[in-house]
């Protein structure tokens, strides 16, 4: 299921909607006050706890969770940056029975409730304020975020001002940008998301699992899509990707190669060819993936140059990037840089958010962009972008994103189309390092491509 994503201007707009049909500011608040407890008590626990509170609405949450926490038994305390003066969170606040103290005289509490800045904050915390959050953030056992950590840019994930890290956070109705853009994402923790009775659509929404049947009996090895990769001068990069191809389901994985090399798996066809051209007119071919270990040089160009020719639907990685310039390609395409291919690609794309140099990226190649990073976005040229969680910090190593290359290639020869190819090529890499564990090779991870089907 497609879970949407929504920036601060998005979620305010969903939220004046909902209000404009009739739910008022205080259901809203008293459903997320209510999400808030709950996902706290479930996590930590009956443990003696402490809520800061924020002036605005965040605080107003933060407000109900403390009284129902309250009704549940558990010691709670509330530390406030000030009193809220009208509107829903000063309802919450009345109806708060228990003391309230100043942030810079709280006590630490072993369960951390941070309520004070949600979305749409536009500037850091204050020194002092930053400090004290800091100092109660690591005297507490368990740390809880309210929507998100107060210090968040809630559009493109930048930290205004030092942020603890938190055990989880809690938001209301979708996921925001900064819940999965990194740095802001590794200061999330676990992500629990609350019904609140607000829906919304959004052309950004978190990649979620493929579906990706099974061959039926009918099926043979061209209808599960052949899957031709363009070695060049680095072999093993180019055999990584082919390995991947055939380990994400592909019927046929063909290796072209410009010198002869011989290693396993043997159902992955070699072949040296003069005339790259001639090689990929065969249109039984699904998909070409071409980049990883190419080199840079004037052969390097040449079967660049014959790929972008082939019509063939393409997947270019790595040197084939940095040979790219400007070139659109003609065939659906799928561009698939980490931070140094893109800025090499698109110096002058400078959004604050990923996600929007991403989608200018796609918009301006014509082709989708699988911006890589720990957090993943996959543009389409026509505005739809999907976003990752946080990756396993263990696929920092090298051929990881060769395999990725052919795992996208896979799914692109299967029939998917580009932008659907890319997310679930995304996922299944994903899936793969999780189930790899630690300090695992770049061809472990593509042989673990099998178990995620």
């Amino acid at each position: 299921m497609t879970r949407p994503i929504l920036t601060a201007a998005e979620m305010r707009a969903a939220e004046e909607r909902a209000i404009a049909a009739g739910m008022p500011v205080e259901t809203l608040m008293e459903r997320a006050g209510l999400g808030v407890a709950e996902a706290a008590w479930r996590y930590a626990g009956p443990l003696p706890t402490l809520v800061l509170c924020g002036p605005g609405n965040n605080g107003g949450d933060g407000y109900v969770a403390a009284r129902y926490l309250r009704q549940r038994g558990m010691n709670v305390r509330v530390a406030a940056l000030g009193e809220p003066k009208a509107g829903a969170a000063a309802a919450a606040y009345a109806a708060w029975a228990g003391p309230v103290v100043p942030i810079e005289d709280a006590a630490p509490a072993p369960l951390l409730i941070d309520a004070l800045f949600g979305t749409g904050l536009s500037r850091g915390l204050d020194e002092t304020v930053a400090a004290r959050l800091a100092s109660l953030a690591e005297a507490a056992r368990i740390r809880v975020s309210v929507d998100l950590p107060s210090g968040v840019e809630t559009d493109t994930g930048a930290l205004l001002s030092p942020v603890p890290r938190f055990d989880l956070t809690v938001t209301f109705a979708t996921l925001k940008p900064a819940h999965l853009l990194q740095p802001a994402a590794a200061r999330c923790g676990r992500i629990v998301t609350v019904d609140i009775g607000i829906s919304a659509q959004a052309q950004l929404s978190a990649l979620s699992r493929p579906d990706l049947p099974p061959p039926g009996p009918e099926d043979h090895k061209y209808t599960r899509g052949l899957v031709a990769v363009v070695g060049g001068a680095m072999p093993g990069a180019g055999e990584l990707a082919a390995l991947a191809a055939a380990h994400a389901g592909a019927g046929y994985v063909l290796l072209l190669e410009p010198e002869p090399h011989f290693a396993p798996p043997h159902a992955i066809v070699r072949r040296v060819t003069a005339d790259l051209g001639e090689a990929l007119a065969d249109k039984r071919i699904g998909a070409v993936v071409v980049g990883p270990g190419l080199g840079r040089g004037a052969g390097a160009e040449r079967a660049l140059a014959a790929a972008l020719d082939s019509d063939r639907p393409l997947v270019i990685d790595g040197d084939a990037l940095h040979l790219l310039a400007d070139c659109k390609p003609g065939a659906p395409a799928i561009l698939t840089p980490h931070e140094g291919e893109f800025r090499a690609m698109f110096p002058d794309l400078k959004q604050p958010s990923k996600v929007e140099r991403a989608r200018a990226a796609a918009a301006r190649s014509g082709a989708v962009v699988v911006y890589k990073g720990a957090d993943t976005v996959v543009a389409a040229p026509d505005g739809r972008a999907a976003l990752t969680g946080e990756a396993s910090t263990w696929l920092s190593t090298a051929g990881t994103g060769d395999v990725l290359s052919g795992a996208i290639g896979a799914m692109l020869a299967r029939g998917l189309p580009p932008f659907e190819a890319a997310q679930a090529g995304v996922w299944l890499h994903g899936e793969a390092a999780r189930r790899s564990g630690r300090a695992f090779l770049a061809d472990d991870l593509a042989r673990h491509l099998s178990d995620c089907l």
